[in-house]
């Protein structure tokens, strides 16, 4: 036997022994936020991913991390799909700033911070955005003042997602307003549980609130929480940016409960129909919903190739191609299984008579809307492509 297979088979004893019943299939998913009280079962199953360093599989073992390599990661997130085990932790910590520190952060904020995202002690959240600052990003005008042992920090965040139940935020600001527009800004770290820091939650017509506006008055992030240098924020900024993107676009991996292709084959044959040899009856639906599973399988084969072909982590500019196909994807997989619910598909109100998958299903239809906007929008990813990508004139 193989070190592979020998891996494989470990595994699996592994996860069966060790991931409870209440955390395979649907349900709910760690973000770290020390404010959210979790389920029995997703608290063990979290417990016994730490233990292992499965939270961060790939993540160097002296933060906490299991040390895999990337092909053994792989088989590990296999046999976790293979059990339908749900993902032991998620969110910005995990997929965002936790690899920008591994490479911009300096060995104490490795230490200080890595290890309490590992643990799932942590919720982070991502103050770039502002009111006159969106997709023209450089424009930001939150400031940070030099006051010694700390910076003062002043301004306003918006659409800073789950910041009301966030613990830190990884924050762009700006500390030379003299310097050209992409210059002088500065990356930095602050606890979000501090007098200066105030959240106001944003309802979203999906009926959530998972968006906030985020205010600043005379908030205080502390020196040691400056990562890279005083005033070149910026290319610290960017980097993050296409972890994001390699998340969206499905670079990053991970275990993968729900297959959207078979929700989709379910969907058509519950409300449209079946033919008798167990296909979905109308031949047109029929085509959409192949035409978009081919679309989704190519996408997950060349992020495969790109990931084995990547020996220095997430790949660069040609992130925004995978951001841009991930995005559009989620977007018209969601507006294809409302168009195939038919009005099933545009539930408001349980008490009307709408199925809870039904109103799921709407509430996708509108969420995911938003996923060819956050984390720049298809516009910008179009920009960089040609730029960078493609080496057009601008």
């Amino acid at each position: 036997m193989g070190e592979v297979a020998e891996f494989r088979a470990e595994v699996a004893a592994w996860l069966q022994d060790n991931c409870p019943e209440g955390a395979r299939g649907p349900g709910e998913i760690p973000n770290g936020s020390s404010k959210i009280e979790l389920e029995p079962d997703t608290k063990r199953w979290l417990e016994a991913c730490v233990e292992r360093g499965y939270t961060a599989p790939t993540w160097p073992t002296e933060y906490g991390g299991g040390g895999l390599s990337p092909q053994f990661a792989k088989v590990l997130y296999e046999e976790m799909a293979a059990i339908k085990a749900r993902s032991p932790l998620v969110g910005m910590g995990t997929a965002m700033i936790g690899p920008t520190l591994l490479e911009y952060g300096t060995e104490e904020q490795k230490q200080r911070h890595i290890p309490g995202i590992v643990r799932g002690e942590v919720q982070w959240c991502q103050g770039y955005s502002e009111p006159n600052a969106g997709s023209d990003l450089a424009a930001l005008m939150t400031k940070a003042e030099d006051n010694g042992d700390h910076y003062v920090i002043n301004g306003q965040k918006i659409w800073t997602s789950g910041a009301a139940t966030a613990d830190w935020m990884f924050i762009l600001v700006r500390t030379d307003p003299d310097a050209p527009k992409h210059e002088g800004i500065s990356f930095m770290l602050l606890t979000m549980d501090q007098p200066g820091v105030t959240t106001k939650p944003i309802r979203l017509i999906s009926g959530s609130s998972p968006f906030c506006e985020t205010f600043f008055d005379d908030a205080i992030a502390q020196k040691e929480d400056l990562v890279g240098e005083l005033n070149k924020g910026w290319t610290v900024g960017k980097r993050l940016l296409q972890f994001e993107r390699s998340g969206i676009g499905g670079l990053t991996g991970g275990a993968r409960v729900a297959d959207p292709s078979k929700s989709l084959i379910k969907a058509a044959k519950n409300y449209v129909g079946e033919a008798d040899n167990g296909t979905i009856a109308d031949d047109d639906l029929r085509n959409d919903v192949l035409d978009l599973n081919m679309q989704r399988t190519a996408l997950n084969l060349t992020a495969k190739r790109v990931n084995e072909e990547t020996k220095s982590g997430t790949p660069g500019a040609a992130t925004s191609i995978f951001k841009i196909v991930g995005a559009t994807l989620q977007r018209d997989t969601a507006d294809l299984k409302r168009e195939l619910m038919g009005f099933r598909g545009l539930g408001a109100h349980e008490e009307i008579g709408f199925t809870a998958d039904e109103l799921k299903a709407t509430e996708e239809f509108l969420h995911l809307r938003t996923t060819t906007i956050y984390g720049g929008s298809s516009e910008i990813q179009a920009n960089i492509i040609a730029k960078r990508v493609l080496g057009l004139p601008e």
